[in-house]
């Protein structure tokens, strides 16, 4: 060992400083409007099933309740979101992360992506918020994974795979937007990994994946808090017990249910961000 290798005689003691939890909790409330809204008794008014290892597209106003739904056996899926009128505003995994949390569960809000960083969705129900934290530190609906895709699949083991989830969401874009695949494929983004159960390692910081506790009836419920454009992809690693990118993995499909209220009052979207973008210029 040289002398540059060996720790510091305060190593100890810069361990132990204690950390401080950049945005906490409470500094961006849930709106009462939001937790209104989605008390309201609410009526589902289209669905769009999902079938395994591919993906599919659903619109749904501001308003409007986007539920994902787990119909069969356990399965998860990659969410991307977009503003209906507007692909360049996309939801923001990084900062909803910095935000929220590694996961999110009901009260956690999906933000978009600069220069918007506004609420695009709120979480108002999680039948699987239970779950909690587990012995491994797992926990589910992740916003720390990327999403699996063919450029990794290939850069490791020189595979030609076209149905993981990064291909999956740019088929069903180009299908939503009309633009041909090259076009469309820039604007998916890191997604939210609903129902997918996964953390870090302690030892070594390695994202893993677990099994999902998902069952059957199993489902995630975002508020929309503008029109949004929701993309889905039933992963090809059905539960990701074992692997993903994977056409021997067990595969579900998942629903996309748009709920309304009978009776409900017009919806007032979030205004966008109001930084003024000099950037001290």
């Amino acid at each position: 060992m040289t002398v540059t290798d060996m720790p510091p005689e305060d190593a100890d003691a810069r361990r132990a400083v204690l950390p401080v939890i950049c945005y906490p909790n409470d500094a961006l409330p849930v709106p009462q409007p939001a937790l209104d809204r989605a008390h309201q008794p609410l009526q589902v008014i289209e669905t769009v099933r999902v079938p395994p290892r591919d993906a599919g597209f659903v619109r749904v106003r501001a308003g409007q309740v986007l539920r994902i739904l787990c119909p069969d056996g356990p399965q998860v899926g990659d969410l991307n979101l977009f503003n209906a009128h507007d692909l360049s505003e996309r939801f923001y995994s990084g900062k909803t992360r910095a935000l929220h949390g590694s996961h999110v569960t009901t009260g956690d809000r999906l933000w978009s992506c600069f220069p918007y960083l506004r609420p695009m969705a709120t979480v108002v129900a999680d039948s699987l918020g239970w779950y909690g934290r587990d012995a491994f530190g797992g926990a589910v609906h992740d916003v720390i994974g990327t999403r699996c895709d063919p450029y990794t699949a290939n850069l490791l083991g020189g595979a030609q795979y076209h149905h993981c989830c990064h291909s999956n969401l740019t088929r069903a874009l180009s299908d939503a937007s009309g633009l041909p695949l090259t076009e469309a494929e820039p604007h998916v983004h890191d997604v939210l990994n609903v129902f997918m159960c996964t953390g870090f390692t302690a030892d070594t910081g390695q994202y893993f994946m677990k099994a999902s506790p998902v069952r059957a009836g199993d489902y995630l419920d975002l508020l929309a808090e503008i029109d949004l454009l929701a993309v889905l992809s039933a992963c090809p690693g059905g539960d990701c017990s074992a692997q993903h990118s994977s056409d021997v993995a067990v595969c579900y499909p998942l629903d996309m249910q748009v709920l309304d209220a009978k009776e409900a009052a017009p919806w007032s979207e979030p205004p966008l961000n109001s930084y003024d973008r000099s950037h001290g210029r």
